[in-house]
């Protein structure tokens, strides 16, 4: 029996159901008493290490905690989990930490962008039975923009490079803790965790593990999925957004089966994948319970990063009932979401930024950032090139471009789009970008209408326009046609990320294809 310390915030389904992926069987704490009883604990921290902290004080959890901790009992914290281990953090310094290991999180600086999202190496600093059956050169799942900074004496297990050299694990006796998510990281995160689990092994020492470590760039699958007109989820494809075939009847284009299709990509190697729900709501997103069944059910079988979009917003149903955005998505994080997307609503909070001047503090985007933290929360962009002969002609951010327009024009703005891309707003896509990470989203997703469906590639301008103007991750999407295009994005842009979804659907290009072509020229996983 394992115990699993939930304090309600954040996606614990994932590390749930890969615990009982290998055997074991988990019980919540519900009560303080509940850590007394406890044998095996694993402590999930998802969020923000403020938000952590209050809860585990409010709950009457510290104390009971630390007394499970200084018994020497098995432990493994993940994540914030880890963090919390230290005497406190720069995103909370009002709230001190459990200071069991002697240091303090800091917030990562730099050039690099922030949060460190994605798949990276280790370095161990010691032997360790968790290491069974690993050689050292795999790589495991990050996203965080706080790191320890351990001092002298503190028992640290691996470090990992980004910008500097961040503590990434600490062991001492039975305590474990990564800031990796063991969860997310595939067979690689399975086998460590494992190796906790069977705490009788023998200290293992890595062989191969890599002198400075380098994150990969993500190779993401994205699944589209809506009703189609007989009332089951489907995914489906458009071309620059629409979904009905021309024949057939303009019935939905069906690609597969949701969870089937998700479960193929994690096993071809997916690095993450986004659901995107385009389904219309009858009434309100939390009933629309067929689109959480295929959550909860992908977490069970996939163990890489799920992202969800679609309906992450404030809601008013027809009897008056309000339902925050941050309700919405607790609701997808607890059936196994570790991002939320957000498009269309996006682009009318920062309409009403720029109209106030002002952050509310009350926008979707920041309700969310501000309990789950920025790296839960994901803008996805819907733009489209509008020419201009002169930058001054329009008040929105401009570039020269090398694509001259109809009547010969040299200079472009990427109008933002909502519903689905039928209706354009007077915001570009860099505004947008730029404000919605200052309310605190964690990642921008590019999704370029004038390339969607035309496997022609990504728009390399679009995505060095945006890239050069935030500071977080950005995920290039929209016309990839060919494993090329994957090596021409990460080559001639700094995209973090890049997304595909027909070409994965149709199986005109594995995600085998697109990681090979990629080996030995651009730092990826490799499975």
């Amino acid at each position: 029996m394992i115990t699993l310390l939930d304090y309600g915030a954040g996606n614990v389904r994932s590390v749930v159901n890969a615990i009982e992926s290998l055997g074991e069987t988990v019980q919540l704490v519900r009560h303080a008493a509940d850590l007394e009883r406890a044998e095996r604990l694993v402590f999930p921290g998802v969020g923000c290490f403020g938000a952590l902290m209050r809860a585990l004080r409010e709950q009457g959890m510290r104390e009971p905690l630390l007394r499970y901790l200084h018994a020497g009992k098995p432990f493994f914290g993940i994540c914030i989990g880890l963090q919390a281990l230290f005497a406190g953090s720069e995103e909370a310094p009002e709230e001190p930490g459990l200071g069991f290991f002697p240091g303090r999180v800091r917030r990562f600086t730099g050039e690099l962008a922030v949060p460190h999202i994605g798949w990276n190496g280790i370095k161990a600093q010691q032997a360790s039975p968790l290491f069974a059956g690993l050689r050292g050169d795999e790589k495991f799942y990050f996203v965080h923009s706080y790191h320890a900074v351990a001092d002298e004496g503190a028992p640290v297990l691996t470090t990992t490079d980004y910008g500097l050299e961040f503590v990434s694990a600490v062991q001492q006796g039975a305590v474990v803790a990564t800031q990796f998510h063991p969860e997310k990281s595939g067979e690689a995160g399975l086998k460590l965790l494992d190796n906790f689990l069977n705490a009788s092994r023998e200290a293992v020492t890595l062989q191969h593990c890599p002198k400075s470590t380098e994150l990969a760039k993500r190779v993401i699958a994205c699944l589209d999925v809506r009703a189609n007109d007989q009332g089951d989820l489907v995914v489906t494809k458009g071309d620059q957004y629409e979904v009905r075939e021309v024949r057939e009847g303009g019935a939905v284009r069906n690609l597969g089966k949701p969870v089937a299709l998700a479960a193929d990509y994690y096993q071809q190697g997916a690095d993450e994948i986004a659901f995107l729900n385009i389904t219309g709501y009858r009434d309100f997103p939390l009933n629309d319970l067929p689109m959480l069944q295929v959550l909860e059910e992908s977490s069970k079988r996939i163990f890489v990063p799920l992202t969800i979009g679609g309906g992450i917003r404030d809601f008013t149903d027809r009897n008056g009932v309000f339902t925050s955005a941050l309700e919405v998505a607790a609701r997808y994080f607890r059936a196994g979401a570790d991002k939320v997307s957000i498009g269309s609503d996006a682009v009318l909070i920062v309409e009403q930024y720029l109209k106030s001047g002002q952050a509310s503090g009350l926008s979707a985007i920041e309700q969310i950032a501000g309990v789950y933290g920025n790296q839960a929360v994901v803008i996805s962009i819907d733009p489209r090139r509008v020419y201009v002969r002169k930058p001054e002609d329009v008040p929105h951010q401009v570039i020269a471009t090398t694509e001259p327009g109809p009547a010969g024009e040299a200079y472009c703005w990427y109008q933002c789009t909502i519903r689905g891309g039928r209706e354009g707003r007077e915001v570009d896509a860099v505004t947008l970008a730029q404000v919605c990470e200052h309310l605190g989203a964690g990642e921008i997703l590019l999704n370029c209408i004038d390339r969607d469906g035309t496997n022609s590639g990504f728009d390399l301008e679009l995505i060095n326009a945006v890239r050069g103007a935030v500071h977080i991750p950005v995920i290039a999407s929209s016309g990839a046609g060919s494993a090329a295009h994957f090596l021409e994005v990460f080559t001639k842009t700094d995209a973090d990320a890049a997304l595909a979804a027909g070409i994965f659907h149709r199986r005109e290009v594995p995600i085998e294809e697109v990681k090979e072509t990629l080996r030995g020229k651009v730092e990826v996983r490799l499975t």
